[in-house]
């Protein structure tokens, strides 16, 4: 008796011990590294998929967040979306720069500093973090210039609004450079001199925290490493065997990724434009106001998540307006002012300078040439029609060929216009014959014999 209690003891001591360790082996199995990709110009839709991302990381409780990058930058607004988004992440992040060959520029540099650990490839280069969003010339001077004492002097701001952006900037990314015990004095130089630093370099510079050549290198580099994440929590990540996951953007992002492409969204609000104008001309055509109030809207949405001029959207609608006028008033001066007013408006329709958010000199031609054709020709074309006598009655019937149905004597029917006609006619008419309309009295036909054509019937 008493060993069967023993051994009952020891079985239930087995089971428990195993229900223990249970949990700790799913907890092993399911740690989950997810991969997040920024392949090129950081705008609204990258700024979409990450956070998408981080959320969605977030749900699966993955063990980090490898942020890779090869961007050469992009917009301020969607670099400080995502720099948000990263430091309030509950899930560590890693900004990798990779593959080899890539670089993380401009606002690439700014999202490296945020993340929590700091990677790059060998190969691949960071910095060049000068704004430039607002236009004009890079602030400073050029390096090497020297001063009335004739001492090299650093580089210093040549206007009021270039040195608010530069010291707004350089405070930004030195309290990101704080947070994460990054170098500050270099990031303030990348973003004041646009300095860069090699992979190597930015290890010894302390600009990144590892080199690694792969993600499997990454990974086990990350094991055992300490992070501070939002609300001041530590982690000590556990990535040796983590699983591997690819987030892909989501339908919103791939969207969002089309339509404020600036190109993109230039040529869906002209095609707007035009299919309501062509709409208002032509009432009842249905297509061109259904397609072009959809280009329309989704073109100002567009344009409501880029940095855009309103002096040059005005400009681009004044040129719109003068070339519709020159359709119905064709007068050279206006047609050919508002062709300069639109160009001269698209080109300052968008005032960002970053990668990537310039319309394409090829679009901005093209568009004006189709543009102004459609104005001058298919509008003018509509205006000529309107102006013309309406056709009715005996002016619309006089003539059209007709086919004889039947004749007896001196009238008959005929099948006219799609429809069935009483004729009446001085001959004598065979059934099947063509004929031509003469006239129309009351609801009668005058027919006669087609005239003969010229050169029919000539001598040999």
């Amino acid at each position: 008796m008493q060993t069967m209690k023993a051994a009952l003891v020891a079985a239930i001591t087995v089971v428990a011990l195993i229900c223990c360790l249970l949990p700790s082996s799913a907890e092993e199995s399911s740690r989950v590294a997810v991969v997040v990709t920024i392949d090129g110009a950081i705008g609204p839709a990258s700024a979409s998929y990450v956070r998408e991302a981080l959320a969605k990381a977030s749900e699966r409780r993955a063990e980090v967040v490898l942020l890779r990058m090869n961007t050469p930058g992009g917009l301020n607004s969607s670099m400080r979306e995502i720099i948000a988004d990263v430091l309030a992440s509950p899930v560590p992040v890693v900004g990798y720069v990779a593959p080899s060959g890539a670089h993380a520029a401009s606002a690439g540099t700014y999202i490296l500093y945020a993340t929590h650990i700091a990677v790059m490839a060998p190969g691949t280069n960071i910095g060049a973090a000068t704004p430039v969003q607002i236009g004009g010339p890079l602030p400073g001077l050029p390096s090497g210039t020297p001063d009335k004492d004739g001492k090299d002097k650093k580089d210093e701001p040549k206007d009021a609004m270039t040195a608010k952006a530069t010291n707004d900037a350089v405070a930004f990314i030195r309290s990101l450079a704080e947070l994460r015990n990054r170098n500050a004095d270099w990031a303030e130089k990348a973003v004041r001199e646009a300095a860069t630093l090699t992979a190597n370099g930015a290890l010894e510079a302390h600009a990144i925290d590892l080199v690694a050549r792969d993600q499997a290198e990454l990974l086990r580099q990350l094991d055992g490493r300490v992070v501070e994440v939002a609300g001041g929590r530590t982690q000590r990540l556990a990535t040796k065997d983590a699983v591997v996951e690819a987030i892909e953007p989501g339908w919103i992002s791939r969207f969002l990724a089309v339509i404020t492409n600036p190109n993109v969204a230039f040529i869906l609000l002209m095609v707007g434009i035009y299919g309501l104008i062509f709409e208002f001309v032509s009432p009842g055509a249905v297509a061109p106001g259904v397609v072009g109030t959809i280009c329309l809207l989704t073109g100002l949405y567009a344009l409501n998540l880029l940095p855009i001029n309103y002096a040059g959207l005005a400009l681009m609608l004044v040129g719109l307006v003068l070339l519709t006028v020159e359709a119905f008033n064709p007068t050279v001066v206006v047609g050919f002012g508002g062709i300069i007013a639109f160009v001269l408006g698209a080109m300052m329709l968008f005032r960002s300078e970053a990668p990537g958010y310039q319309v394409s000199w090829w679009v901005i031609g093209a568009t004006a040439a189709v543009f102004s054709g459609f104005a001058l020709i298919v509008l003018g074309s509509l205006r000529r029609v309107r102006k013309a006598p309406a056709l009715v009655g005996a002016q619309a019937m006089r003539g059209l060929p007709a086919e004889i149905l039947d004749w007896n004597g001196n009238e008959g029917h005929v099948f006219a216009h799609g429809e069935r006609w009483q004729a009446r006619g001085a001959e004598t008419f065979r059934p099947g014959e063509i004929v031509e309309v003469a006239n129309i009295i009351d609801l009668t036909l005058l027919i006669r014999r087609t005239p003969a054509r010229t050169g029919e019937g000539g001598t040999s």
